[in-house]
């Protein structure tokens, strides 16, 4: 069995899954603010797990991971923290850390041929490149960072595209609920801004549109126009994708 951890903004999810990729037991719970309690709280968590027979757990970080041990937190202040050592403790098995979007990208472009680049519109706009069901090296990925001009202001991309910024803009608390003609054309036009200089840059054969908004592509997918040399396709678990790649990233490492 594999242990995925996902360790999110605001939850934290714990998957268990079987060899064959089966979800046999999870647990979510609150990420708290602070890292000694969030550390404390994990391990209190992992506890129930330890009856099991675990051959390697993946833990994905939304942030930067180093030396495998040391992490630091994008969507936290609490700087290098050891995650490894507690865990580690408490099962006798790898343990491998490695970065949120790329563990989303590595189970969406699982079996796709040619290059994908893997898009989650959540938060902010990240997301990775695969290749052979593997990781392309791109240190510089950030097109949530681009600028781009659209309904009268110059701003980044995940400030007039991200699922976030699009429910910003409807005045609700989730965007993957709005509906209608017009408002699917504006979330598509939004959307697209990034895609030709993605396509431009990096040459995918197809990109996937992921996150939260992945949800209700089949809304407004229809209005993204065509770029060639490349295709849309909808997430297959739009909110689940990063314990997937937990799953896939453990049976990799496993083969090596």
């Amino acid at each position: 069995m594999y242990l995925a951890i996902d360790i999110g903004a605001t939850k934290t999810l714990i998957a268990l899954f079987s060899r064959r990729g089966r979800v046999v037991r999870r647990i979510k719970f609150p990420t708290s603010q602070g890292s000694k309690t969030f550390i404390n709280t994990l391990v209190d968590k992992l506890g129930s797990f330890r009856k099991y027979r675990v051959n390697g757990i993946v833990v994905a970080i939304p942030g930067i991971v180093q030396k495998n041990y040391s992490v630091r937190f994008g969507n936290r202040e609490w700087g290098d923290i050891d995650i490894y050592t507690p865990i580690k403790s408490l099962f006798d098995c790898p343990i491998y850390f490695e970065n949120d979007a790329n563990l989303a990208t590595i189970y969406e472009a699982h079996g796709l041929p040619g290059r994908t680049v893997f898009l989650t519109f959540s938060t902010g706009i990240g997301g990775g490149i695969a290749e052979k069901d593997r990781i392309v090296n791109s240190a510089d990925f950030e097109p949530g960072h681009w600028m781009y001009h659209y309904d009268d202001k110059t701003a980044e991309w995940e400030d007039i595209a991200a699922a976030s910024a699009i429910g910003k803009k409807y005045h609700i608390d989730a965007a993957t609920s709005l509906r209608g003609k017009k408002v699917m054309q504006d979330i598509a036009a939004r959307m697209y801004l990034g895609l030709p200089d993605i396509v431009a840059k990096y040459h995918p054969d197809t990109i996937i549109l992921g996150g939260p908004m992945g949800k209700i592509f089949r809304l407004y997918c229809r209005y993204i126009p065509k770029i060639s040399g490349a295709k849309y396709r909808r997430p297959k678990r739009p909110l689940e994708s990063v314990i997937y790649g937990c799953y896939i990233y453990a049976r990799q490492q496993e083969q090596k």
